[in-house]
């Protein structure tokens, strides 16, 4: 016998292939990253704050939260920190439930929902994405039952960047009101598609976000939930007190003081380059998920192969299976000029 429960000795780690991912070697289009380097002002902001000689204090928020409320049109009070998107989604889960209770997460979906609630021993519903008609909200709300606790809404999702509508959401919260709802915004710079406005109506309602994809500093774990205020003080009795390290903070402050570079990046994949690679499929036949975000989930005839040559050509996709098993590929999207290397790749090779 182990001195862990049961249930955790049993899982699997979540270990997303990291093994050789090397920049100055691959164009990575496997992580939904963006695709070019942080601008020369978050830099800079790290290297003066590293140099005044502070890194032996503890980490100090400062005015962080009133700037993201700022940024979202929400309150301060409205807005928690964490270390990055997955600790706000741990935190919910697990202030929300308790083991036994019933979870649904659509599938297929980030492998961290259903990661968190098997750490928690909950029971997950898990209806399916459809290619057609999206997310199965109609079999969402047919799951619900009194042991439904949480419902995860990931918008986009991610691998097929399937878009829910706000009102969608929000009638989905107002009818199921003692049901935590977790709308997973980690792509809502390239979508632009949000409940934020509508947290302090319906409270059941938890919003997370982070600066590992759009923002570009997943490597320095920065996110953020907004939620009711009351729900925040909830949450923060859960967090620590410095669970977000100060250079995140530190980064997160530069990015939001200086969006233009950013902003200009999502403009080009979303305006220029995700379109190109639309066409591109549109003319070849390939089949893909319709996107609300910076990637599409293709699948060629012989994904395997395909991965094969993508990779001696030096791009890195994510192979993934949907719900019936067939495997897909998901890809990046970058730069315009990075978009038309893929596109000389996969029309060599289709």
């Amino acid at each position: 016998m182990g001195i862990f429960k049961d249930h955790i000795e049993a899982m699997a780690a979540y270990a997303p292939p990291l093994e050789g991912r090397n920049p100055d070697d691959f164009t990575l289009l496997d992580f939904n990253e963006r695709t070019i380097p942080v601008s020369d002002a978050i830099k800079q902001a790290l290297v003066d704050y590293v140099q005044g000689n502070r890194l032996q204090q503890y980490p100090h928020y400062g005015d962080i939260c009133e700037r993201l409320a700022d940024y979202c049109a929400v309150e301060a009070g409205q807005v928690m920190v964490t270390n990055g998107s997955d600790q706000g989604i741990d935190l919910i889960i697990r202030a929300c439930c308790r083991g036994g209770d019933e979870i649904i997460i659509p599938a297929p979906s980030f492998a961290m929902y259903e990661q968190v609630a098997k750490v928690e021993n909950l029971n997950i519903i898990k209806p399916l994405y459809q290619r057609d008609s999206g997310y199965p909200l109609a079999q969402v709300k047919a799951a619900i039952t009194s042991k439904t606790k949480l419902i995860v809404i990931s918008n986009p999702n991610n691998p097929c960047g399937t878009i829910v509508e706000p009102a969608a959401i929000i009638e989905l919260a107002k009818s199921a009101k003692d049901v935590a709802i977790l709308v997973d915004e980690c792509y809502f710079e390239y979508s632009q598609c949000t409940v934020a406005a509508a947290i302090k109506e319906c409270p059941n309602l938890l919003i997370t976000r982070t600066f590992s994809k759009t923002w570009g500093i997943p490597s320095l774990r920065f996110g953020y939930v907004l939620a009711a205020e009351q729900n925040i003080q909830a949450l923060l009795n859960v967090r620590g007190p410095y669970d977000i390290n100060q250079l995140a903070i530190v980064a997160a402050t530069a990015a939001l003081e200086n969006p233009e570079y950013t902003e200009r990046y999502v403009a080009e994949v979303m305006q220029q380059a995700k379109p190109r690679l639309e066409e591109f499929c549109d003319a070849r036949g390939l089949l893909y998920w319709p996107s609300a975000a910076n990637y599409l989930w293709i699948f060629p005839d012989d994904p395997e192969a395909l991965n094969k040559k993508l990779q001696e050509a030096a791009i890195l996709v994510r192979p993934k299976a949907d719900a019936e098993g067939r495997t897909g590929l998901r890809i990046t999207i970058g730069t315009l000029e990075q978009t038309e290397f893929l596109i000389k790749v996969l029309d060599q090779n289709l």
